[in-house]
């Protein structure tokens, strides 16, 4: 992708460098939309009652409504804690892709580093909350059920959980960067009609590895805090 022309060029930014810098617009901009939001929430009884007109509060909700059930679905009933967490992850890996989509920016999604970056941080949430929910017996499962096997079970399970990160990364940076890539190709090629076709399917393929991503870390910690642990 360094041989593309990206609005980060204008400010200096090196080819090597554009992820970083989409990452830090990204990430600024879910900031300013996150305090929106709870401007707009307000306090007391006003926080508790629906938005009645379709705005910033009105979005917000519906988000969160969708990310409950979506939690809820995958980890059980009880596990609106987890909410803010997934919500994150959606949200950041989802702005990312469509970051890609604006005309002369770039998805820092498409970066292996950064992908990897989010995977690794999905690694770590799984793993640390099965360790606070089980701690020895999570340690144990590693082992598998059969004592004797164990020498077998610890490096494939040890094996397996180390893939999961990069599994993760290598899936929504390739993925990405082949989505903007077509993009751009089409682009060069036809100007209009044509890359508008490829914009919609762009957003399409941004919303599903979001919500592969996310579906996948919540699956990791659904089996990391299982009772059989």
């Amino acid at each position: 992708m360094s041989g593309y022309f990206t609005w980060f060029d204008t400010v200096g930014v090196s080819h090597d460098y554009t992820y970083v810098a989409a990452n830090v617009t990204v990430t600024s901009l879910l900031v300013a939309f996150s305090l929106a939001s709870r401007a707009a929430l307000g306090s007391g009884d006003a926080a508790v009652i629906p938005a009645g007109k379709f705005g910033i509060k009105g979005f917000t909700e519906t988000v969160v409504e969708y990310m409950d059930d979506l939690v809820s679905s995958v980890l059980g009933a009880g596990t609106r804690k987890y909410v803010p967490l997934f919500g994150s992850i959606f949200f950041f890996v989802i702005m990312n892709n469509l970051f890609g989509l604006i005309p002369g920016m770039t998805a820092a999604t498409g970066n292996i580093n950064a992908a990897l970056a989010i995977g690794m941080f999905s690694f770590i949430v799984y793993n640390v909350m099965g360790l606070k929910h089980g701690g020895w017996h999570y340690v144990a499962h590693f082992a598998g059920p059969v004592w004797w096997l164990a020498w077998l079970m610890i490096p494939i399970e040890i094996i397996s959980h180390f893939i999961r990160p990069f599994s993760l990364g290598i899936r929504l940076s390739v993925n990405m960067t082949a989505d903007h890539t077509i993009l751009g190709t089409f682009i060069d090629l036809t100007k209009v009609v044509i890359p508008v076709i490829f914009y919609g399917l762009g957003t399409f393929v941004s919303f599903i590895q979001a919500l592969v991503f996310t579906m996948l870390s919540m699956v990791y910690v659904a089996m990391a805090t299982a009772d059989d642990h």
